[in-house]
């Protein structure tokens, strides 16, 4: 529970108070004045002997000593310098302050917001807001679906406040905040579950009951002889070694008075990734629970998207299979046809994202979409070269690209650019027997695997993520547990809130 007050006093019922501290500040901040005099005297001797640390997301835990008080602890909390703090950085802070909270037994909770954002900063009290009321909900988040003893769960309640009090702006930020770590924490779970209870067919049920809960969202969901009739052999040809069917999920938004040029998201589905027969290695097999990130990522969008409600049409896609091994498996060699016409030979069956997606954004262009952006856990060489901080990109339109990196910047998530070459272009079609080898090689394989699924994206407007290293994390940080992070949610779902690419 998240309200609002202009001001903190000592007679405020919190028995927790966060509060911002920055390298430069000459001394606390004067609200902890108004509380207890002589409390305050001592925490400046505690700030003056640099007991009190102001480097990013350094936590530093004060107990107020004095009987009597409501006010039970202090949380000071790092932001660095003022040039420095970047709202990816205000939004870690705020995760560090959560997850201190959380290890006190305490739950009523107040946040001096004007500490965390002045005029010298980039961004106001609705960007905090928004920030804050994100983390409230995405650094507590703790996957325990099977954990027979689980943690305490508490009910906190947070009390923001604000040197102007409630007004539309920090209403705002708290909605979109909100709507913001919901849909993240959506995709985390979906990230996390097992294999064995999130096969294509749950995927599809999952995506179903989010319709369910808003009502500008419907749901269409393709069944295996539907997309036989359709001609979606990329996708089936993956689907092959598995005993679970492929589904293709729709969703549709309309976020206009009538249904055109919709903006397509389009999500990698593989629920389960062994390579097929270019199989993996069994150390690099345990997190392949995690190869339908792209998917999460866009259903956790349209969890945000259905609660902001943007004046946007936006369609999702996903296509949703296994990649596993039988006798029916694909198999290295083999050449298919896809729903566009162009033809593939597949190199490597462990390079089978880049397949259905094939599918998927011809579906999208089929469907009428004016803007496509597909999203997926696609290659290795994104993770060697990017690490699992930033996400990667490709596009084949410069002022789609930049109006993506802003709406990216305002989610205060990272992504970086590949570039494109005519070269890598004729490395995708250097097959001898069809029209694309979907696994020229290793060099420049994030480059090459994204202009694959360019390849029949056309002239339509399109932006590429790769997000393999990004959407599963082996660390704990401090926006939440390790496993899955829900990354690209926010953005996406901001850049659905443009309206005029």
């Amino acid at each position: 529970m998240l309200a609002v007050e202009k001001k903190w006093s000592k007679k405020s019922s919190d028995q927790i108070l966060v509060v911002g501290v920055r390298e430069e500040d000459d001394g606390l901040p004067e609200e902890l004045e108004k509380g207890n005099k002589s409390m305050f005297a001592a925490l400046n001797r505690q700030w003056t002997d640099g007991a009190i640390a102001t480097k990013k997301t350094k936590v530093t835990n004060m107990a107020v000593l004095d009987e009597g008080e409501t006010l039970q602890q202090l949380i000071f909390v790092g932001l660095g310098t003022r040039d420095s703090l970047t709202l990816a950085g205000l939004k870690e802070a705020f995760g560090a302050a959560v997850k201190a909270v959380h290890e006190q037994k305490a739950t009523k909770i107040g946040v001096l917001l004007d500490t965390f954002c002045d005029e010298s900063v980039s961004f106001g009290e609705e960007v905090a807001t928004q920030a804050l009321s994100d983390a409230v909900l995405t650094a507590s988040y703790r996957f325990d679906t099977y954990k027979t003893k689980k943690e305490e769960q508490r009910r906190y309640a947070y009390t923001i406040y604000v040197q102007n009090g409630e007004s539309e702006a920090v209403r705002a930020g708290i909605h979109r905040g909100r709507a913001f770590g919901q849909g993240v924490n959506l995709a985390r779970t979906l990230v996390n579950l097992p294999a064995n209870d999130l096969p294509p067919v749950a995927l599809a049920e999952e995506a179903e009951a989010l319709a369910h809960r808003h009502e500008k969202i419907s749901a269409e969901i393709l069944d295996i002889n539907e997309l036989r009739s359709l001609g979606m052999h990329a996708l089936l040809a993956v689907n092959r070694g598995s005993d679970h069917p492929a589904q293709m999920i729709i969703l549709r938004y309309q976020g206009e008075e009538t249904w055109e040029n919709p903006l397509a998201l389009v999500g990698k589905g593989i629920t389960f990734d062994s390579g097929g027969y270019s199989i993996k290695p069994g150390h690099g097999m345990k997190t392949m629970k995690s190869d339908m990130g792209g998917a999460a990522a866009v259903l956790g969008a349209f969890e945000a998207i259905g609660q902001m409600q943007p004046q946007k049409n936006v369609i999702a896609i996903i296509p949703a299979t296994e990649n596993l091994i039988n006798g029916s498996a694909m198999k290295p060699g083999d050449v298919l046809q896809t729903f566009d016409g162009q033809t593939i030979e597949v190199n490597n069956t462990d390079a089978e994202g880049r397949l259905i997606l094939a599918d998927g954004v011809a579906y999208a262009r089929h469907l009428g979409a004016d803007t496509i952006a597909d999203i997926s856990t696609l290659t290795g060489a994104c993770v060697v070269a990017l690490g699992d901080v930033v996400t990667g990109a490709l596009s084949n339109n410069d002022a789609l690209y930049e109006t993506f990196e802003k709406s990216a910047e305002e989610a205060g998530e990272s992504v970086w650019r590949f570039p494109t070459h005519p070269r890598y272009e004729e490395m995708v079609r250097s097959s001898d027997v069809a029209d694309l080898n979907n696994s020229p090689g290793r060099e420049a394989g994030t480059i090459t695997a994204g202009l694959f699924i360019g390849a029949f994206i056309h002239e339509t407007p399109w932006i590429h993520l790769d997000v393999a290293g990004t959407a599963y994390v082996e660390r704990e940080t401090p926006m939440g547990p390790k496993g899955g992070t829900g990354v690209m949610v926010r953005t996406l779902a901001t850049f659905a809130r443009q309206s005029n690419f």
